[in-house]
């Protein structure tokens, strides 16, 4: 059975190369994003089953508080970029005026227009690492940011 255009777009998964990111709305080029995760906590009750006549214990698991969000951003180093991007960011922690800021990952289509897009609400880097560096590699030079997160919502375009 032969299908349609519009039935391939939406049965087929979308490939992971074809992102963007945005932080507090300003386009950055990432080469990697991981962590967009959303995940509770659980609480265990356990409780006698008076009413099944059964003896013995019942263990309920019960969903509780969401998660903190950890995200890494990988990015190659890229002058002026690098330094006004993410050091400056995370070098606001040192004098106390750190900066939560939302920030977008978007999967897009074909044309580049996003179809599905993570929010990650009230960011803030907690630990930045400089590329690892190797005189016989001729590697681009990698940085790489973590975040932690209030949660993650997802939304379709």
């Amino acid at each position: 059975m032969a299908l349609t255009k519009d039935e391939i777009k939406k049965s087929y998964p979308l490939p992971v190369y074809n992102y963007k990111v945005e932080i507090a709305g300003v386009a950055i080029a990432f080469t990697e994003v991981s962590g967009l995760t959303i995940e509770y906590n659980t609480s265990t009750y356990i409780e006698s089953q008076t009413a099944s006549g059964i003896a013995g214990t019942r263990t309920l698991y019960m969903p509780a508080q969401l998660k903190p969000v950890n995200i890494t951003l990988k990015k190659g180093m890229v002058r002026v970029t690098s330094v006004a991007t993410l050091y400056k960011w995370i070098s606001t922690a040192t004098i106390n005026q750190l900066e939560k800021k939302d920030i977008y990952v978007r999967l897009c289509d074909e044309q580049g227009k996003a179809v599905i897009s993570w929010k990650v609400i009230n960011a803030f880097p907690t630990k930045l690492d400089a590329p690892s560096f190797d005189a016989k590699s001729n590697d681009a030079a990698i940085e790489s940011m973590s975040l932690m997160a209030d949660g993650v919502v997802i939304e379709e375009a």
